[in-house]
């Protein structure tokens, strides 16, 4: 290579300067590099070392970056093993199977027109593979998704890598890296196939692209807001509460953008128009008719506060547990940074997001997860901070007490947030609520080989996955849902908590009888004298959890089949 090409500068000593020697001070450089050194070695307003700021991973050690968080969220993928949220199956999996092979169940929702198919779409093109292949199994059906949705994940781990960096540089960009993949509930949902996640990808994606997220100072091209509108939009078609995001995002861009017109009549309407467009007519493909899916979600979860039918929580929810438990420990080291660093128009993307979010009755962990990783990015500025120089002999060096108190606290301030949240995430994970999943698992191999006629689910709606993970064309039957317009109706789900047998008795004068029965330990208590009346036996056992969530313990999941079958 030609002496002008070298993109690395040289120390005294003729080593590449990098990241572990940035301090000492260059003897070689491009002419290009030559004009805009500067010898200082500290930020005049944080401990982080200007070096840092400045040099930017060359493109082989970003690929290294993206195929390490792709590796991470394999394994992770394959780790997770439990239940956490039934729209992980039923709204994305369930719909896709249904698309791909004609069967499976649509919930509510869909008759009303308020999800999109833009998202259970992407999983329908992954089922079509596997059935051109013959690789529609147990095995592939349950694990690919998680497989495609871990890509995903790699790429939104991998442009939050890149949007610490632009806006904090390389330090801060591997601690925040680091806060990603070890934070606990970042592990235990992103690699699943809730809209949530994908919503949560395209947010950090898009957050990179937009100017008014950048320093000042920070290069950028012309099409690069164009490519943060068209995420943004892509993640309003998929998650129409993620507007939520954008309207802050997009108010701070008209705000200092000096194009305003341009920016409105030119970017943002053509562009919105065209994804919105698309997806619509993918709803239109889909669904058979004309429907404005944003419009109708609008109607039923805002105007007429529909969501709450699934149980509300006090408005300070988030502040006080929702967002606090996701962060957890992380918690204090994300305040620290937001405060130092000063950044004030992301914590401020963050604190209107739980702002609003906090409006409406009905809450989940999962609403919030989009604002997560910039969350996790504070994190790493403060660890970055931990480590930097000390400033206290006034020439940007240290000394080598302050260096050893420096990488003290920097290795107890790591190995607490490990030890605090790896073992959660592992529990989370691979333990906790995992009997739904392994039951399911179960039935879709017995019924592969033709043991399993029919199934009815004596449980709590929506408790187990559905013919997504069976992938066999049987009689089912779950306890319905369905919010009901009569004031204080109770359904299925609701009667058969309220009193089990007398529902199940009732339920039995005109079943066609199962040849399964799924049910928790709690209920089965109570249905040990029905299910010998009607002559099944106990097959199988799963275990479930070690405590209880929304209701009674309910430690495991246990399977009955008639006796003789």
């Amino acid at each position: 290579r030609k002496v002008g090409d070298l993109p690395l500068l040289l120390t005294k000593n003729f080593q590449f300067l990098n990241l572990e020697n940035s301090n000492q001070i260059p003897i070689f450089s491009t002419m290009r590099q030559r004009k805009n050194l500067d010898v200082s070695s500290t930020d005049s307003k944080t401990n982080i070392p200007k070096s840092s700021k400045n040099n930017r991973f060359t493109h082989p050690l970003l690929k290294k970056v993206f195929f390490f968080c792709l590796f991470v969220r394999f394994v992770n993928a394959f780790l997770v093993q439990t239940y956490f949220n039934p729209d992980e199956h039923w709204q994305a999996l369930e719909v896709a199977h249904r698309i791909s092979f004609g069967y499976g169940h649509l919930t509510w929702e869909w008759e009303k027109g308020i999800r999109s198919y833009l998202h259970p779409v992407i999983f329908a093109g992954l089922y079509k593979v596997l059935a051109f292949f013959h690789l529609d199994k147990p095995w592939f059906m349950i694990r690919t998704p998680r497989l495609l949705q871990s890509i995903f994940s790699a790429f939104g781990d991998f442009y939050l890598f890149k949007l610490s960096q632009e806006i904090f540089g390389d330090r801060v960009a591997k601690f925040a890296l680091f806060a990603q993949l070890t934070n606990w509930f970042m592990f235990f949902c992103i690699t699943r196939t809730l809209s949530n996640s994908l919503e949560t990808v395209l947010t950090v994606v898009s957050l990179y692209y937009w100017p008014c997220i950048r320093p000042t100072a920070s290069k950028i091209s012309r099409g690069s807001r164009k490519w943060g509108l068209a995420t943004a939009a892509l993640a309003c078609a998929i998650r129409p509460t993620s507007a939520i995001t954008w309207i802050y995002i997009g108010l701070l861009e008209l705000y200092l953008t000096r194009d305003k017109l341009k920016f409105v009549l030119l970017e943002v309407i053509p562009i919105g128009t065209l994804i919105l467009g698309l997806t619509f007519l993918v709803d239109r493909w889909m669904y058979g008719t004309w429907v404005l899916v944003p419009l109708n979600f609008l109607k039923f979860n805002f105007l007429s506060a529909g969501g709450d039918y699934y149980g509300t929580h006090v408005w300070h929810w988030y502040f006080s547990q929702g967002f606090t438990v996701m962060v957890f420990t992380f918690l204090p080291f994300s305040l620290a940074g937001i405060f130092i660093s000063k950044q004030w128009k992301l914590s401020g993307l963050i604190a209107w997001c739980l702002a609003i979010y906090s409006l409406l009755g009905h809450k989940e962990f999962r609403f919030v997860l989009p604002v997560l990783p910039i969350a996790l990015m504070f994190s790493g500025y403060w660890l970055a901070t931990i480590g930097g120089p000390d400033k206290s002999n006034g020439r940007g060096k240290r000394s080598p007490s302050s260096h050893d108190r420096c990488s003290r606290k920097l290795q107890l301030a790591i190995l607490f947030l490990a030890v605090s949240n790896i073992p959660m995430a592992f529990y989370m994970s691979m333990v906790h609520q995992r009997g739904t999943e392994d039951v399911m698992n179960y039935l879709s191999v017995e019924a592969d080989s033709g043991e399993v006629k029919s199934v009815l689910f004596f449980t709590p709606c929506h408790a187990t996955p559905y013919y997504s993970t069976l992938h066999r064309n049987l009689p089912m039957r779950f306890l319905d849902c369905t919010p009901s317009d009569k004031k204080g109706a109770l359904d299925e789900s609701d009667q058969f908590l309220v009193d089990p047998v007398g529902f199940a008795t009732e339920f039995a004068k005109n079943w066609s009888i199962p040849s399964h029965i799924v049910l928790f330990d709690f209920q089965e208590k109570l249905l040990k004298d029905f299910l010998a009346l009607h002559n099944f036996e106990e097959i199988k056992r799963f275990f479930h959890a070690h405590f209880k969530v929304d209701r009674e313990l309910q430690a495991s999941v246990a399977v009955y089949t008639l006796k003789g079958q």
